[in-house]
């Protein structure tokens, strides 16, 4: 039985995705925009040792098996192929599968890519979410390169939602445009101390200080981009001002900020962590100060944890954790922060993975060049998929702002907006 023959046993007659498999058969649509490519029988051993997503991602990092056409548009289909026609490999798919291959060929144990993130490589370290193991989880993510993450990101060297004023807009205008919305929902004004926990390449930072004048600190668990920012805090002469630590946030001795702003930082905290660390920003802020929490959400509280040895734990954030917006909000407020706005932001992130999407496609054999390919697939299919998460209401990301209240006095306006000033 050929290939092609077992995938519309699967996937059933009239399959909109072209399949090409290296024995020479063919199944689906011909004139199919997007074909899947099976170049040799290791994706077979992939699947055969991980029916699902893991194997199918292990064999298209490794390059086993492969897209033709717009990848955005082959995973939508393979979604909706999923979704709409509940495709799954089961036993009997596997057993004439493993009689096409040979049984002998098909057990045959494979090595999964050198991107996969091991537990055991982890669990060395310590305790989930311990200072070490948090350390090595950040470094396996964002100490790819600097260069890679330029191709990628594109000038504003934001690794974080944008906030898209209008359609159309450019990632450059929405990151500028977050950057401000941050900004207003924080108070910010010349003097002002603010400290940025998990500040990336330093955005955040360098706004504060070259728009509103404020004395800002940003702390981040990655070397390259502690390095990288404090080289662009000096190109832009703005080293009176701003600076980036290499550190944790948990070891930062100081306190009295006017206020905090923690951008993408909290889905790697860990549930159990997550009272400690609102416990300890509130600690950080002096009465009166602001904290805006900004970061990728469930859509619902009573969601089942992403499971940790799922794919985006092994290939893209090891020990990273999604909460609910209301389980967060819950335990922000137990810490001591009053409520006074939050939204969900989950349509801009869609439109940001997009653009970013676009960056690595347009810069794809450069790309390939910095990183290698395997470490380039990864991406590219990490961003696309959460493309269609972002849409498909999968996930979402919510911005809260707290106010750690000076007796029973907010110090916030009786009507506060957030949007930019005209003009």
């Amino acid at each position: 039985m050929r290939l092609a023959d077992m995938f519309e046993r699967v996937v059933g007659p009239g399959s909109p995705i072209r399949l090409r498999a290296y024995d020479g058969s063919t199944a689906g649509d011909p004139d199919s925009d997007v074909t899947l490519v099976v170049r040799s029988p290791v994706a077979l051993n992939y699947l055969a040792q991980s029916p699902g997503g893991l194997g199918l991602t292990r064999a298209y990092v490794s390059g086993h098996i492969d897209i033709e056409g717009d990848f955005s548009t082959a995973l939508r289909a393979m979604a909706d192929l999923v979704v709409k026609s509940g495709v799954s490999v089961g036993t009997g798919d596997l057993v004439r599968i493993a009689a096409n291959l040979g049984w002998v060929k098909f057990v045959n144990r494979v090595p999964p890519p050198p991107q996969e993130v091991r537990r055991s490589k982890l669990s060395y370290l310590g305790l989930r979410h311990s200072r070490r193991r948090d350390a090595q989880a950040i470094h396996h993510h964002y100490d790819v390169s600097n260069a890679f993450y330029e191709m990628v990101l594109g000038s504003s060297m934001t690794y974080t939602c944008g906030v898209y004023p209008y359609q159309g807009a450019t990632l450059e205008q929405a990151q500028f445009h977050k950057y401000g919305l941050v900004s207003r929902k924080l108070g910010l004004a010349e003097g002002m101390r603010l400290l940025d926990v998990g500040c990336g390449w330093g955005g955040m930072v360098m706004h504060a200080a070259r728009e509103h004048r404020v004395k800002a600190l940003g702390v981040t668990l990655s070397k390259e981009q502690a390095e990288w920012a404090q080289k662009r805090i000096a190109q832009e002469g703005l080293g009176d001002l701003a600076e980036v630590r290499h550190m944790d946030y948990r070891e930062l001795p100081d306190a009295g900020y006017d206020c905090i702003s923690s951008i993408g930082l909290t889905e790697h905290i860990g549930r159990r962590q997550v009272p400690g660390y609102f416990a300890a920003l509130h600690a950080k802020l002096r009465p009166g100060g602001r904290l805006l929490n900004h970061c990728i959400t469930r859509p619902r509280n009573d969601l089942p944890p992403i499971q940790p040895n799922g794919v985006i734990n092994r290939y893209v954030f090891p020990d990273g954790e999604l909460l609910g917006p209301g389980w967060l909000q819950t335990r922000m407020n137990d810490a001591g922060f009053e409520i006074r706005h939050q939204e969900n932001l989950r349509e801009h992130y869609a439109l940001t993975l997009r653009d970013w999407a676009a960056n690595l496609e347009r810069n794809w054999d450069a790309a390939v060049r910095e990183v290698g390919e395997g470490t380039a697939r990864v991406w590219r299919l990490y961003i696309v998929g959460c493309v269609l998460g972002f849409e498909l209401n999968a996930v979402q990301l919510h911005q809260m702002l707290g106010v750690k209240p000076d007796g029973a006095d907010a110090r916030m306006p009786l009507r506060p907006s957030f949007e930019p000033p005209a003009g």
